[in-house]
This record gives structure tokens, C-alpha cells and sequence, in this order.
């Protein structure tokens, strides 16, 4: 479970019913479906006009990384693995790591261990697993894209949500206070709109950005790591150029880790 995210709604939710309790508001006021109406379904509408169906085939997956953990290797592995099959490069050759893809469950550091296995050029191996990380960068900025359009369009609906309340405002024209009383209810859907958007929708988009950008963090660890195998570099050296491209702090703490094992 990725507690943030859920964390993140939570105290989401609360700062909405903290302000009404303490502006004395009833919550009653929700019990608007054609504020709910407009924003929900609206917002679906804009989806779904603006992304081909293809596209939209991935959202359960999308919520799925929001609200889960991922398993993929860590800094750490890729490290200890990489220094692994750099030892037994220099003792028993390239070819000797054959054997070891298929104990490998990713795909991107078993393709790359093929093709240092076959003896493919550095230029090529970083030709085509550059390729493929931009690839994923693509697909997952276009991902993302989806949470961002909803979160700019459902404050838009908003306003529209609202027009519609005060139009049927203006029907109780000569009763105050059902008028009063339907023009607060009119902001319900501004309230959603602005929640949706700035709260759930665009937050999202952000994570999974995030979430995009450690995974191309890792692959370009994994590339480096696959192109020192190939040289020949040892494998101190191996270690030194992965823990390089990582923040001083992290270098630490995995650099103590290796120590306690």
C-alpha cells in the first residue's frame, strides 16, 4: 500500500470538513447530485474526449501504482547485482553470464545482459536501451497527462456547476430564503471542482511523474552498470560509478548497508 497517497486523501478530506465544522456549516449542503452530476460525469466527458480509447485502457493500472507500491529492484540491488555479475565476468569471462539471464526477472537488465553477452557495441546497447527508456518516459508522460487534464477541467466545471445554481437561484427569486439557500447550495460544485482538481487529479499526475522519474533513475543505473560490465571495469570500480550518480546521503546509507552483510 502506498501510504502517502491514501494519507494524502485522507488529510485531504479533512481540511474540507475541519473548515466547514469551525465556519459552522451543515454538511447537509452536499446533498447536491447535480453538483456531483456535473463535475464527475463532466470530467469523465473531457477524458474521454480528449484521449484515445488505448490510452484509457490503463487507468485501473494507473490508480494501482497510486495506491501500491511497485516492485522493482532497488538502488542496492542493482548495485550488489551488478557487482556480482562484474566478479564473474573477470573470472570467467562474458560469456559466462548466460547463465545468469535467466535468473533475472527484469526485462530491461536481462535484454541489456544479452547483449553484452553476444558481444553487441557499447554505442548499440546504449542506442537501444536509451530508446526504450524513452519510450517509457513517453508513455508515462501521456499517463499522467490524463490525471492533469482531469485536474485542469474539473475546476472549469466548476463555474459551470455553479452558473446552473444560480440560474435555478434566480426561479425562487421572490422567496429570500430558499434563494439564499440555493445559491449556497450553487458552490457545492465550485467546491468540487477545486477539490477534484487541486487535491486528487493534478497531485496524481505528480506522482506518477515521480514515480517515472525513479524508475528512469534505476534503467539509466542499470545501463551504466551493463556498459562498465562490458569494459571490463573492476568490479570497485563498477560499484563507485553506480553509487556516483545517487545523492551523497543515499551513497551512505547503501555504502553502510554493503558493509553489514
Amino acid at each position: 500500500m502506498e501510504l502517502t497517497t491514501l494519507l494524502g486523501i485522507i488529510v485531504g478530506f479533512t481540511s474540507v470538513i475541519g473548515a466547514m465544522i469551525f465556519k459552522h456549516i451543515s454538511f447537509t449542503v452536499f446533498l447536491n447530485p447535480a453538483a456531483f452530476f456535473v463535475i464527475f460525469v463532466g470530467t469523465v466527458a473531457t477524458i474521454l474526449n480528449s484521449f484515445p480509447g488505448e490510452n484509457l485502457k490503463s487507468i485501473g493500472a494507473l490508480f494501482k501504482i497510486l495506491f501500491t507500491k511497485q516492485e522493482r529492484m532497488s538502488e542496492l540491488d542493482i548495485i550488489e547485482l551488478m557487482v556480482n555479475l562484474s566478479t564473474t565476468a573477470r573470472k570467467e569471462g562474458l560469456l559466462s553470464l548466460e547463465s545468469k539471464v535467466e535468473e533475472i526477472e527484469d526485462p530491461f537488465l536481462k535484454k541489456g545482459i544479452r547483449m553484452v553477452v553476444d558481444g553487441t557495441g557499447d554505442e548499440v546497447i546504449t542506442d537501444i536501451l536509451e530508446s526504450e527508456i524513452s519510450a517509457m518516459e513517453k508513455r508515462h508522460e501521456t499517463n499522467a497527462s490524463i490525471f492533469s487534464s482531469a485536474g485542469m477541467y474539473a475546476p472549469t466545471l466548476g463555474v459551470l456547476g455553479a452558473v446552473f445554481g444560480l440560474i435555478a437561484a434566480m426561479s425562487h427569486i421572490d422567496d429570500t430564503d430558499k434563494m439564499a439557500e440555493a445559491i449556497a447550495a450553487a458552490f457545492i460544485a465550485t467546491i468540487l471542482g477545486i477539490f477534484t482538481g487541486y487535491v486528487l487529479w493534478n497531485p496524481f499526475a505528480k506522482k506518477l511523474k515521480v514515480k517515472s522519474q525513479a524508475e528512469v533513475a534505476l534503467k539509466y543505473m542499470i545501463l551504466e552498470g551493463l556498459l562498465s560490465i562490458q569494459r571490463g571495469d573492476s568490479p570497485f570500480m563498477l560499484k563507485e560509478r553506480l553509487l556516483a550518480v545517487l545523492p551523497a546521503s543515499k551513497q551512505e546509507q547503501i555504502a553502510e548497508e554493503m558493509k553489514s552483510e
